[in-house]
């Protein structure tokens, strides 16, 4: 078993983050499919796999603190490909986008925290791996 500590400190300021974007991705797409759907579909559609992508990194990084960190790492790699791939697109191709979605421009709506975010989820990945390295199994009969 993993030391409990990583539910505290970057473990809870990950998952608090995590959670706001879910509500934020999700309160963006429902409201812009709601009130005008054939504006920007592309950008909006988007946006909906953003907010589920942060759902399901939400549960992986949940599951990481137990020792589970696999699909946590997966998920943290797929989301900063989505990031990366959907801010060069909206910059290259700007028709695709008339209006942004939560990963257009790189984040920069959400002053780049969508970028940022899964490299720290990377990052603390990181030192959880390499704390629960050092700390010696504890033997069962």
């Amino acid at each position: 078993m993993v030391d409990p500590a990583p539910r505290s400190g970057p473990h809870q300021v990950l998952l608090a983050l995590y959670a706001l974007f879910v509500l934020a991705a999700g309160a963006r797409s429902l409201v812009q499919l709601a009130t005008d759907a054939g504006r920007a579909p592309v950008a909006y559609a988007l946006s909906v796999v953003a907010a589920l992508t942060y759902a399901a990194g939400w549960v992986a990084i949940r599951r990481a603190s137990a020792g589970r960190d696999g699909f946590a790492r997966g998920m943290l790699w797929v989301e900063l490909a989505g990031v990366v791939v959907v801010g060069t697109l909206s910059l290259v191709r700007r028709d695709l986008f008339p209006d942004a979605s939560v990963w257009s421009d790189y984040g920069v709506g959400y002053g780049f925290v969508p970028l940022v975010l899964p490299v720290a989820g990377l990052l603390w990945l990181r030192r959880l791996r390499a704390r629960s390295v050092q700390t010696p199994r504890p033997s069962t009969p």
